[in-house]
């Protein structure tokens, strides 16, 4: 890699010219191939991508292509590589980089706003009004990793450095690829009040951001914290999170009535939504007390009815957030590097990057009790026996 202004250490970290890659071709089909390695730019550096984990959203692009957009379209075949939770190593530092060093381990957030658009502007980067429009040549700015330019289901990636949290040498590359699904949770409470120590929060839908939800809502002191959800073996790692209470709504006939029943007979402060269902919002807008705020952290994939008459007459608030807004992954590391909670109770699976296609299968189908399902480019013998 030689480019002017562009810093390598090639003895440390030498940089092949070409990478394994997966492109997206028909829906539901990824074509495993070779992409150049491409090159930092202004503010950019090149991250050598060291685990990458699974998100639902993941599948939503694979399969039906929303919300990627890949020059103006749908993202099939375009030569697109998919997957946007990843960190990695840096190994090349673009033209005036001095804030991170190569050989730096680093968590890669999603979104890069373009920064001169009126949300960017606001701090909303995961809004920008330019989301779309850099596929290719084209320097809009903006970057969303794996949505609208390439993303980490690969060997290396170029980040732009307001994407990156610098992670420390003892967290394991499982738990890196963890930093970002922290961070969204952080969001979610930022966007919610922000400090809620001694507020009650209830958080629906036992997935990977539902139960990082519970344990950063615990670790900010909220109290009580409360999950609902369908399985029972993710309720228990809800608790080992920091949940005071967990309710299966299979085994309950009301969950709005429990839920109030283990905060004293009244709605809670706060109802993070992670698990899509239809009828999730309007339980949400029910276990809330009156003023109380709920946050649409899950994308439905369907129209989903809400009695707007109860949210107004209650002053109910209702916010939808985008991924990993306003820094929140930058104190969601903090958080993981103090111990606070462990997030790799949520990590059930690795797999190498050859083996994607199984990967996904685990995650999607739940394989296994999968729940967080992670893709690395280099094993070690006993991560490839245990996949085996």
């Amino acid at each position: 890699m030689s480019a002017q202004g562009v810093r390598t250490n090639h003895n440390e970290y030498p940089i092949p010219q070409s990478q394994r890659a997966w492109v997206l071709g028909d829906p539901g089909q990824l074509i495993f191939t070779e992409k150049p390695v491409p090159m930092p730019k202004k503010a950019e550096v090149l991250v050598r991508i060291d685990a990458v984990a699974i998100c639902a959203t993941d599948f939503d692009v694979i399969y039906q292509g929303p919300p990627a957009v890949i020059e103006g379209g749908l993202p099939f075949n375009k030569n697109f590589t998919p997957g946007h939770e990843y960190m990695g190593t840096v190994v090349a530092l673009g033209p005036g980089v001095d804030e991170y060093a190569i050989g730096q381990r680093v968590s890669v957030e999603i979104h890069a706003g373009c920064g001169q658009c009126k949300r960017c502007r606001e701090g909303m980067y995961t809004s920008c009004h330019n989301y779309g429009l850099n596929y290719g040549d084209v320097d809009k700015g903006h970057r969303a990793n794996g949505f609208t330019t390439d993303g980490g289901f690969c060997e290396y990636q170029v980040n732009n450095i307001n994407t990156l949290v610098a992670i420390q040498d003892d967290m394991t590359d499982e738990e890196g690829t963890l930093v970002v699904t922290a961070g969204t949770a952080m969001y979610a409470l930022t966007e919610l009040g922000g400090l809620v120590a001694g507020e009650s929060v209830c958080v629906t839908g036992p997935g990977p951001i539902g139960l990082l939800s519970v344990a950063v809502a615990k670790a900010l002191g909220a109290q009580p914290v409360i999950l609902t959800g369908t399985r029972d073996n993710r309720l228990e790692i809800g608790k080992a999170l920091g949940a005071d209470a967990v309710v299966n709504i299979r085994k309950t006939p009301d969950v709005v009535a429990e839920v109030k029943k283990l905060n004293g007979g009244k709605g809670v402060d706060y109802v993070i939504e992670c698990s899509a269902a239809t009828s999730a919002v309007n339980h949400a807008v029910r276990m809330v007390n009156r003023g109380g705020r709920v946050c649409l952290a899950a994308f439905a994939h369907e129209e989903v009815p809400v009695d707007v008459a109860h949210i107004v007459r209650n002053n109910i608030y209702l916010y939808g957030i985008r991924g990993e807004g306003k820094s929140a992954t930058h104190r969601a590391e903090a958080f993981m590097r103090q111990k606070r909670f462990d997030a790799t109770l949520i990590h059930t699976h690795t797999f190498a990057l050859d083996d994607l296609p199984t990967a996904i299968r685990y995650a999607k189908d739940r394989v296994e009790d999968a729940i967080k399902v992670v893709v690395k480019a280099k094993m070690d013998a006993a991560q490839k026996e245990a996949a085996e």
